[in-house]
């Protein structure tokens, strides 16, 4: 079935639906949809994609919740700015910046991979000084949670090394094509139309030349893991993993590890899924996150 899953929304469709939000004098792609009155949910998308991930759950998420997705800086339609130094931390502050400037003080959490770690850089700013959106859950698709779980492809570890600048280059749609199609599952391939969105979000602003920079959250997560971790293990939040098993970065090895760490861990696996849930199986991740914030509501 190579091309009979394609389940994301028209690229050009979802950048008209969009807006815009200044941060440090930088552009940012966001877009909201849904009810203000009701709870607001921050869809954090993952490396090297932008929010256009979300576009499948979108019209099931938005007509429950107030949902808002935001292209990180450094991603999709929003600046690229170069040199520059990109972190998880800033693109925390991103967040918190923008669920301010859209009235939010309470929220939930959906990511994905890069989006985890943003994730866990919220929850553990929780317990810290100063006024903040609160959180109020976090549920996790596949991602660098730990870092001693995360298994980079060969194309990042390149990327991130010294050479990372000059290796960019040689990257192409073609290259980046196979790579991700090694990370899907196997009966869940990406489509074309969906490679060539997602190239299109990467070359938008000469995406390709920040991609080393971006990928200094490897070396990041390594740093934050006794911060990260922690903040996972202490939270009294309801937390939940949504799993590929599939995924060769990130799939049942880190569902394992999640369930060694974490105490009454939480997880939903989805058996022969790859890295990208909600592109493959959207409607197995709808069931599992619907599924969750009834359990929430009904406490």
């Amino acid at each position: 079935m190579s091309d009979a899953r394609d389940s994301l929304l028209p690229l050009d469709a979802w950048r008209a639906a969009g807006g815009w939000h200044e941060w440090q004098g930088h552009r940012v792609f966001t877009c909201a949809a849904g009810d203000a009155a009701h709870a607001a949910l921050l869809l954090i998308h993952g490396f090297p994609t932008a929010s256009w991930d979300w576009s499948a759950l979108w019209p099931a998420l938005s007509s429950r919740w107030y949902v808002l997705a935001l292209d990180l800086l450094g991603f999709g339609y929003s600046a690229k700015p170069r040199p520059h130094a990109y972190s998880i931390r800033a693109q925390a502050d991103l967040c918190e910046h923008w669920l301010r400037a859209r009235g939010v003080d309470r929220y939930h959490v959906l990511a994905h991979d890069y989006g985890d770690s943003v994730a866990q850089e919220l929850l553990a700013r929780q317990d810290e000084a100063g006024s903040r959106p609160r959180l109020q859950s976090l549920a996790f698709l596949n991602g660098g949670l730990f870092p001693e779980a995360h298994r980079p492809r060969l194309i990042q570890r390149a990327l991130a090394s010294p050479f990372g600048p000059l290796l960019v280059r040689a990257v192409g749609r073609r290259q980046f094509g196979a790579s991700m199609r090694r990370i899907f599952g196997p009966d869940t391939p990406p489509s074309a139309r969906e490679l060539d969105g997602f190239w299109q979000l990467i070359e938008h602003g000469d995406g390709r030349a920040v991609l080393p920079a971006l990928l200094g959250y490897l070396a990041e997560r390594r740093a934050q893991r006794p911060r990260w971790t922690g903040a996972l293990q202490t939270t009294r939040l309801p937390l939940r993993l949504i799993d590929g098993s599939a995924d060769p970065v990130s799939g049942a090895h880190l569902a394992q590890r999640y369930r060694a760490l974490l105490p009454h861990a939480d997880v939903i696996e989805l058996p022969r899924i790859g890295h990208y849930p909600h592109v493959e199986a959207p409607q197995a991740v709808l069931q599992a996150y619907l599924a969750f914030r009834a359990r929430i509501a009904a406490t």
